[in-house]
């Protein structure tokens, strides 16, 4: 098909390419700079396969209702498959058609095929309710694609977590040292956070659940009354129950965006604390040369691009939403061509979230991680003052009692130029007199490790449970 010929069938009063030329008079066109702008088929052809399936229970309900003859219907199902075979097979979006958008380039190659019959499918639907339909197939389907990325995210950390389920790693406040932990605990944090995330984009996924297909251009249509058995049809929980808010609804995509939003934050904290500690300042971690770069000027550089990149998208995926609220937020009922570019946004943020996380999961899978530096790290900072003063409650002592005689022992070890462990029972017995001989133990990383064996702890028998959890889960 030439563009010629996809033009010339296009004709509508004078618009070629475009579905609405009814009032406008005959022979005249779109200003060159208004098509620029209001042609959407680059953007939007990424539904089409949506706006094929949408079509095609169109037609059928169009059917059921006694609007079209069994044949014509069968006509427009089979002509529909065909053109989602050619769709298919297009490398790129068919912008040399003269089509304005996908739903137009839907009904000019169906009525190229079928003729007049082409010409009957848009009876009773708007290209409001057509869209919103489309951009909710289109979401239910890319957030079970971003809900299959964070479980691999997720796999990685577990399968980390588990291999260092007793490596002792520093854990920080306020970026200094505070307790310690163990690697696979500081993975398993992160676990926990794109979990919470999934539940976003499903729950995202779980509201756009329901069809506005048969509500026409804002008012709901004369045909295809059945309109349950229409969602129905089209996989969708529900119908939509008013018809002016369902095609101006784009709840869904700032949810989806928003959410998205919530996980790039996450990647981007993963990726700052992973910066720091592959820095020379750290070096408690190696990033792997697969996701790392080098300098076109310093030959020893290895630079850990893949983890700023993770962080630098998210300001990009933070100001989605916003951008998407930012419309919203004046727009009165019901449809608005504001609305278009809902699409654009959405559509670059699930693409960057997918990357994101792909690139999270490579990332995490080829870390090295330098035990002997991180435990000398975990044992420096006086980090076992908290064990210190556990072990004195044990001894009956009132904890904020504990706490500054605790803080006492570290001034005379911080004086002393030694680590807690290595005063004598006699010095600390001289701020902190409940103090015995057992103390010692206590003070070591493993028992402090231990210690922590409640629900949600640091022990690594707790953590290698959790990781096989985790694992088991998302097996």
């Amino acid at each position: 098909m030439t563009g010629q010929q996809a033009r010339a069938g296009a004709q509508a009063g004078g618009q070629a390419g475009a579905l609405w030329g009814g009032v406008f008079a005959s022979g005249g066109g779109s200003a060159e700079v208004f098509r620029a702008l209001n042609d959407s088929l680059p953007i939007d052809w990424r539904l089409v396969q949506q706006d094929i399936a949408g079509s095609v229970a169109w037609a059928r309900a169009l059917g059921r209702a006694g609007v079209l003859a069994g044949d014509d219907v069968d006509a427009l199902v089979r002509g529909l498959g065909e053109l989602s075979d050619e769709a298919s097979a297009l490398d790129a979006p068919p912008i040399e058609s003269g089509a304005e958008d996908v739903h137009t380039w839907v009904e000019m190659r169906l009525t190229q095929k079928l003729g007049a019959a082409g010409k009957k499918l848009h009876t009773g639907r708007s290209r409001n309710d057509q869209v919103a339909t489309d951009l909710r197939l289109w979401v239910r389907e890319a957030a079970l694609g971003v809900v299959h990325e964070i479980r691999d995210a997720q796999r990685a950390l577990a399968e980390r977590a588990l291999e260092h389920a007793g490596t002792v790693f520093p854990a920080y406040t306020h970026l200094q040292r505070a307790q310690p932990v163990t690697f696979g605990h500081w993975c398993l944090a992160y676990a926990e956070m794109l979990e919470r995330d999934a539940g976003r984009v499903r729950d995202a996924a779980d509201r756009a659940d329901e069809c506005p297909l048969g509500c026409g251009a804002l008012a709901g249509t004369a045909y295809a009354g059945d309109r349950e058995a229409l969602a129905s049809g089209l996989g969708f929980a529900r119908a939509s129950a008013n018809s002016l808010d369902a095609v101006s609804d784009r709840d869904v995509v700032v949810e989806l965006t928003s959410a998205i939003a919530l996980l790039a934050v996450h990647l981007s904290r993963l990726g700052e604390d992973l910066l720091c500690y592959a820095s020379s300042e750290f070096g408690l971690v190696r990033v792997g040369d697969d996701v790392s770069s080098g300098s076109s000027l310093m030959p020893q550089k290895r630079n850990p691009d893949a983890l700023e990149l993770i962080r630098g998208a998210a300001g990009r995926l933070i100001a989605l939403p916003v951008a998407q609220l930012t419309v919203l937020k004046g727009l009165p009922l019901s449809y608005n061509k504001d609305l278009q570019d809902d699409k654009r946004t959405l559509f670059e943020a699930v693409d960057t979230a997918g990357g994101e996380l792909q690139l999270t999961r490579a990332s995490v899978r080829g870390l090295t991680v330098d035990a002997d530096a991180a435990r000398r790290a975990a044992s420096g900072g006086h980090a076992n003052a908290t064990d210190l003063a556990d072990h004195l409650v044990s001894r009956g002592v009132p904890f904020r009692e504990a706490h500054d005689q605790s803080g006492a022992a570290v001034r005379l070890a911080i004086e002393s130029g030694c680590a807690l462990e290595d005063l004598s029972l006699d010095t600390l017995r001289s701020v902190a007199p409940a103090t015995e001989q057992s103390v010692f133990e206590a003070l070591t990383l493993e028992a402090g490790l231990s210690a922590r064996s409640a629900i949600g702890g640091t022990d690594p028998e707790r953590v290698r449970e959790a990781a096989q959890s985790w694992l088991d889960r998302l097996a």
